[in-house]
């Protein structure tokens, strides 16, 4: 690697977590250091009785969050699809995932990020 060929600037990553557990925070992605993240495309899938699902970004850089899915109630077998826009991650940033309304709750949460190297300095 060198400046005139600095390498591979970016990678896409799919990441998964099930929320197994009534009214756990699990973090689905966080974006690593020196790294941009561009997430793509947000997945949930029921797989167990009525639950309410909601997924939040925290913001690392004032501790904020903000709902990207708030509640939303899904059967058996329904899913939510968010694509079409894109959510910037800094450095440190999360997407939190979160399973409610089901004492055994069985909610897939996926996602795809594009991260982007940014170099230091």
């Amino acid at each position: 690697m060198t400046l005139v060929s600095p390498g591979k600037p970016a990678r896409i990553v799919s990441k998964g977590v099930i929320c197994d557990t009534e009214d756990q925070v699990e973090t689905l992605y966080t974006c690593p250091a020196n790294c941009r993240g561009e997430v793509s495309m947000l997945f949930a899938v029921n797989a167990n009785g009525n639950t309410s699902a909601t997924a939040k970004w925290y913001r690392a850089s004032d501790s904020a969050e903000f709902r990207l899915v708030g509640g939303k109630n899904l059967a058996l077998g329904e899913s939510i699809l968010l694509t079409g826009a894109t959510l910037v991650l800094e450095p440190g940033d999360q997407i939190r995932c979160v399973a409610t309304s089901q004492i055994t709750p069985e909610l897939d949460f996926m996602c795809t990020v594009t991260e982007t190297f940014v170099p230091v300095g």
